[in-house]
């Protein structure tokens, strides 16, 4: 264990050493805002709702949404109960605020893939693909601004990706059954 929160350490602060840029800072702070309170992606999903069309991909992604907020925010951050890195590596500079709750697994990514993964699953890919790429960028923001550990962001991606797993089986299931009944 002690080898994987060194591992963690030592990349953030590779990361700041050789990959932040100053010019680079505004950027990485939007997109990482972006992901606050997963609302990119619940308003999104909400505009999905509007259209016929895309309404059962609105409705599973906020369903992939709910599921890894609750496996996340409310299981997972409270039992691990993860300090963040910047309370704990020497050297390394947050630059954004300090959040509220504990490090793992990352919620900002566990969001972001969640509804990413619905988006791949059920979209087109040249809606899709796009927004897998802001996912990613988002996972990779919260190692750049210094809230979360490597390890945090693998967590919130499996997480996410298992979300939206859940509940695109779980909206198979609903509208095979609906299919039956007509």
């Amino acid at each position: 264990m002690e080898f994987l929160s060194n591992l963690d350490g030592n990349l953030l602060l590779w990361l700041q050493e050789y990959i932040r840029q100053e010019w680079m800072h505004g950027f990485w702070k939007a997109v990482t805002s972006l992901g606050d309170s997963g609302i990119f992606w619940i308003a999104l999903s909400f505009l999905l709702l509007i259209p016929k069309p895309t309404r059962r991909i609105g409705i599973t992604a906020l369903a992939a949404l709910v599921i890894g907020a609750l496996i996340t925010n409310v299981a997972l951050k409270h039992l691990i109960a993860r300090t963040r890195p910047y309370e704990v590596i020497h050297g390394l500079t947050l630059l954004i605020e300090k959040q509220s709750d504990y490090s793992f697994p990352s919620g900002h990514t566990c969001a972001s893939f969640a509804a990413a993964g619905v988006y791949w699953r059920m979209m087109p890919k040249k809606y899709s693909v796009p927004l897998l790429i802001l996912a990613v960028l988002v996972a990779f923001s919260r190692l750049y601004v210094g809230v979360h550990y490597p390890s945090d962001v693998l967590g919130g991606l499996l997480v996410g990706l298992f979300a939206a797993w859940a509940a695109w089986h779980m909206q198979k299931i609903l509208a095979e059954k609906a299919d039956k009944t007509r």
